[in-house]
């Protein structure tokens, strides 16, 4: 009350004769700026309030509890339970060598789940999908190195029995071409490998395709040799020759196909490059033909050219002079630019390499595929 006298407001707590507790607050009653005296208010009754509010809580405790419980065991049957799944069949790929990871149950849901289901099994599918091609890779590989390795070692093993001088110099010819043969095929299986880390390691930008195949012919052009086929640059009416990709696998391709063009060439003939626009194909108009003066391509083997060391020489033509992988990174480089390759014969005779990829069009927004 001193306090209150004095202009300051008081509450307190303390406890009756009885031992209850009792709240007590004191508040001075004022006239202007005057203090005329003090109102005390006082309760006894703080237990009763206190316990009253507790029971009055109760229910909403109760209903909180079980919906906490009730949440906790949804989460757990829709949510963990379905990642432990998961990580356990990721165990499984890992642990046991397993090729895939395939859930029905949880696939089917429409949900963030499902969705975490369907890219795992696509993820690990594409993951199988890639040793597949690794491990045939490797047999391949294997196959192809073997071949010339075993000339190698048959004409050692032969070279020391020949006494004749002219015998003794064709086996020497032969281990000069196997040895050229199998750096040949070091050095393309090694590009080939590369070949993927290079494609997702370089960011997708403009490239004038036109401007790339005229550099590529200037380059042909100052460096050929007497007897070369002669290679021509042509360009057709365009729109436009951007391509979304990237400038050094895209140059890869065509030189591959040049050379390809240039090895079933006759002496001193022609190969032609012509880069136009095409709407047979309105998803990739822009076209690039590569057309020699050759025998031309079988029509049984249109298709299987573009396999893995697949080889088919005409007669006459050096055995191993190629190693089989230059239109198969072709095609590799081309599908992963979302474009497409194939094969064909010109009608005035000559086979025919037609590249078809997507054009970026004025106006068109330039995003990397």
């Amino acid at each position: 009350m001193a306090a209150a006298l004095a202009g300051q407001p008081r509450a307190g707590l303390r406890l009756s004769e009885s031992g209850d507790r009792v709240v007590s607050v004191s508040i001075p009653v004022r006239h202007v700026r005057q203090v005329l005296g003090v109102l005390t208010l006082e309760a006894g009754d703080v237990d009763e309030t206190v316990a009253a509010q507790r029971r009055a809580l109760m229910p909403f405790a109760v209903v909180a509890v079980l919906v906490s419980l009730l949440s906790s065991l949804l989460m757990h049957l829709f949510v963990v339970r379905p990642m432990t799944r998961l990580s356990m069949a990721a165990d499984a790929v890992r642990l046991q060598r397993a090729r895939a990871i395939s859930l029905p149950d949880l696939e089917g849901r429409r949900d963030e789940i499902g969705d975490l289901a369907r890219a795992l099994e696509t993820m690990t599918r594409t993951l199988s999908d890639r040793m597949d091609a690794i491990e045939r890779f490797a047999a391949d590989v294997a196959h192809e190195i073997k071949n010339p390795l075993t000339s190698i070692r048959s004409a050692l093993e032969t070279l020391p029995l020949v006494r004749a001088e002219a015998q003794r110099e064709k086996l020497t010819a032969l281990l000069q071409a196997d040895v050229r043969r199998l750096d040949r095929l070091i050095t393309d299986i090694s590009n080939a490998s590369r070949l993927d880390a290079e494609l997702s390691r370089d960011r997708p930008r403009p490239v004038d395709l036109g401007r790339l195949l005229a550099e590529l012919v200037n380059v042909y052009a100052t460096s050929a040799r007497p007897g070369e086929a002669e290679v021509r640059f042509a360009a057709g009416p365009l729109e436009s020759a951007l391509v979304m990709g990237r400038d050094g696998p895209l140059g890869q391709v065509f030189r591959n196909l040049i050379d390809n063009a240039r090895s079933f060439s006759p002496p001193a003939g022609e190969v032609e490059v012509r880069l136009d626009q095409d709407d047979g194909d309105p998803e990739r108009p822009l076209r690039v033909q590569v057309r020699d003066q050759g025998p031309g391509v079988p029509p049984d083997n249109l298709k299987t050219i573009f396999e893995r060391f697949y080889t088919s020489r005409p007669k006459g033509t050096a055995f191993g002079a190629n190693s089989g992988l230059g239109l198969s990174i072709a095609r590799q480089i081309v599908e992963a630019h979302g474009g497409r390759i194939h094969a064909g014969n010109a009608p005035e005779g000559g086979a025919v390499f037609v590249v078809r990829l997507p054009l970026v069009r004025p106006g068109q927004p330039r995003r990397p595929r």
